[in-house]
């Protein structure tokens, strides 16, 4: 299996994520209380899965596989996608600040959880496009057979180091859980 390819298995439970919490955000929308504890658990899963663990082997291994490689990390596409991971911890940071507020009692922060929410939706949606179409194919283009096994090998590190042993099929499960309650 190719580096990219265990990237888009990962942007797959990544989708599922944003149809829940896109699913909680029109029910905030129309008046319906959320479940905080979905909130919670959507936000641990951005937040340890999809920024720091998935992101975390776009950055710190595949982003300069690719520069190595002779892809400009300054004015192309690694550039709008470091910026784009930028812009998508903004977000969350702010989710969770909604969350946090939602979580006390103030039903105000729902707007904000919608606003952010969305927000974080609509950068990662068309930023998943992206990568499946446009950088992965460049990546598998540029990068030597060699070069992909090392990347092959550093994800596994970033994934035992960064969310350990297992957390990886607890994520799964509870997207999976998720995804029944909500219907999707």
């Amino acid at each position: 299996m190719a580096p990219t390819d265990v990237l888009k298995q990962e942007h797959e439970g990544i989708k599922v994520a944003l149809k829940v919490l896109d699913r909680i955000c029109a029910d905030l929308e129309v008046g319906k209380q959320a479940s905080i504890g979905h909130l919670e658990q959507l936000l641990e899963f951005i937040r340890v899965f999809a920024d720091s663990c998935h992101h975390g082997k776009e950055e710190d291994v595949l982003f300069p596989a690719l520069e190595k490689a002779g892809l400009p990390s300054a004015g192309g596409p690694v550039q709008v996608m470091l910026l784009e991971h930028s812009m998508g911890r903004n977000y969350v940071r702010q989710l969770g600040d909604a969350i946090a507020e939602y979580k006390k009692g103030n039903r105000a922060a729902s707007l904000r959880i919608v606003e952010n929410g969305r927000g974080y939706i609509n950068l990662l949606s068309a930023h998943i496009m992206k990568e499946n179409n446009i950088l992965f194919p460049m990546a598998e283009v540029r990068l030597p057979e060699e070069e992909k096994r090392r990347v092959m090998r550093a994800f596994e590190q970033i994934e035992t180091e960064r969310i350990g042993p297992g957390r990886h099929e607890q994520f799964h499960e509870m997207l999976h859980r998720l995804k029944e309650a909500y219907k999707l």
